[in-house]
């Protein structure tokens, strides 16, 4: 399938674009971005907005799209985005893996120590429904771990970073995942294809809130405008790699559906499920879906 889109709607004017970071500017406050990653975070913020320029100027234009696999659509901005991150990073660090949605993966990354895990364009299907809940994600993991994020919406202007260790930024300013306040329901980001069945048990104490791009999700939960996220469904490392670490460097916290902390550069590169947010929230999730008999 291959057809010519244009564009979607404009912003709604109550969510006007967060000032952004200037071109060249560190993405953080002088001195706040700990060693040995500050060269790594200055390419990923580069690659990030040189990757959400490319996606901004298509959304207002037009474009191709076609079907990778049945029900996973790939557009010009998700090829060109994910051509625009690669120079930038391969460039600057040769020796570094490479795991992309939108490259075939390469097994030689299991033998490194860092790989980048990158989604050029988190929330296709959004973008191409002019829907503008997509974003850049670009994540470093070490070992296994997850050690930098970087998240931007390039509609938005929200420059989303996080390096473990030194706390996560919007746009240069320190966020935290934030906690209800007394008799408040926490709101709780989902995806529009989660089981039903657990949405209903989740829904007896949360507002749920459906959001197409599930690295924007965790960036939302990072910056405290949401609760927790969760997902039933399995995810790709590309989706949730950058966002985890957003999510716990603002003093969140990340796990599995088997309730174990996410680990990186697997084969094949497969989370079974996940929830991010708060402690409290994270344990009302668990409590909540332990009461159904497939949990």
């Amino acid at each position: 399938m291959e057809q010519l889109l244009s564009s979607g709607p404009e912003l709604p004017a109550d969510r006007a674009p967060a000032s952004p970071v200037e071109p060249g500017e560190a993405p953080g406050k002088e001195g706040s971005v700990p060693e040995p990653f500050a060269e790594e975070l200055r390419a990923a913020d580069q690659a990030a907005r040189e990757a959400g320029a490319v996606i901004a100027e298509l959304y207002q234009g037009d474009y191709r799209v076609k079907e990778k696999s049945r029900g996973h659509p790939v557009t010009t901005a998700d090829l060109m985005a994910n051509r625009a991150i690669r120079e930038i990073l391969a460039g600057r660090f040769p020796d570094d893996a490479w795991l992309s949605e939108e490259d075939a993966d390469d097994a030689r990354r299991l033998d490194r120590s860092r790989v980048w895990i990158v989604d050029p364009l988190d929330g296709t299907r959004e973008f191409i429904r002019g829907v503008p809940e997509f974003c850049v994600s670009i994540g470093l993991a070490v070992d296994g771990s997850p050690v930098l994020g970087v998240i931007y919406h390039p509609l938005r202007r929200e420059l989303f970073t996080a390096v473990r260790g030194g706390g996560t930024r919007l746009n240069g300013e320190p966020v935290q995942v934030s906690r209800p306040g007394n008799g408040e329901r926490p709101r709780l980001l989902i995806s529009r294809a989660e089981p039903r069945k657990r949405l209903e048990e989740l829904a007896r104490e949360f507002v749920l809130d459906p959001m197409g791009s599930i690295a924007y999700r965790l960036a939302s939960v990072a910056r405290g405008s949401a609760h927790a996220a969760v997902t039933f469904r399995r995810v790709k490392e590309w989706d949730v790699c950058a966002g985890i670490v957003m999510v716990e460097e603002a003093g969140g916290f990340t796990m599995t559906g088997n309730g174990e902390r996410p680990v990186f550069n697997r084969r094949p590169p497969v989370l079974q499920q996940l929830m991010a947010g708060s402690a409290t929230s994270n344990t009302r999730i668990r409590t909540l879906l332990a009461r159904l008999p497939d949990s």
